[in-house]
């Protein structure tokens, strides 16, 4: 097996950046709720048009809670199972924890790289990475990866031959 030049996963935060802020966010409402029974703002006014909930606000807090850790967790999960790997000759692309599934390219056939990079991926250091071989299609697309240039640097030097 070759050298190991760069091994990486996507990131929660890089890959989910705004349901990551709005699931901690749900969670931590959601903690409020269950624990004081009131929803901010909403109770106060509901109290004052003489309207009454037919259940008890402590149940909404709980399931807003479990809903924003489920998904966190499912998320998180996510990125576990999915790694990158390049080596001195080959790319690799692991997904899955049951089902797995493997991408090897070869070096040598790389023909089109390309990182894609929104502002706040680039805030965060973290980009899309797309690998284009033979054909229209693209061989490889990863979202979420950190550090893309160094990641591209890794493959453009190995294409070319050097170490």
């Amino acid at each position: 097996m070759s050298d190991l030049l760069y091994q990486g996963s996507p990131s929660l935060w890089r890959t989910h950046p705004f349901g990551s802020l709005l699931a901690i966010l749900a969670l931590l409402l959601g903690a409020w709720i269950g624990l004081t029974g009131q929803v901010p703002y909403l109770s106060a006014w509901l109290a004052a048009q003489a309207i009454t909930i037919p259940f008890d606000q402590r149940q909404l807090g709980y399931a807003l809670t479990l809903i924003a850790v489920l998904v966190l967790i499912g998320w998180w999960f996510a990125t576990l199972v999915d790694r990158l790997e390049i080596r001195r000759h080959e790319i690799i692309w692991t997904h899955g924890l049951l089902a797995r599934q493997y991408t090897e390219i070869n070096m040598a056939s790389v023909r089109t790289m390309r990182i894609n990079q929104s502002l706040l991926q680039r805030l965060l250091n973290a980009g899309d990475l797309v690998i284009f071989t033979a054909g229209d299609e693209p061989e490889l697309a990863v979202r979420g990866l950190p550090r893309p240039r160094e990641v591209r640097e890794h493959i453009k030097r190995q294409s070319r031959g050097g170490d």
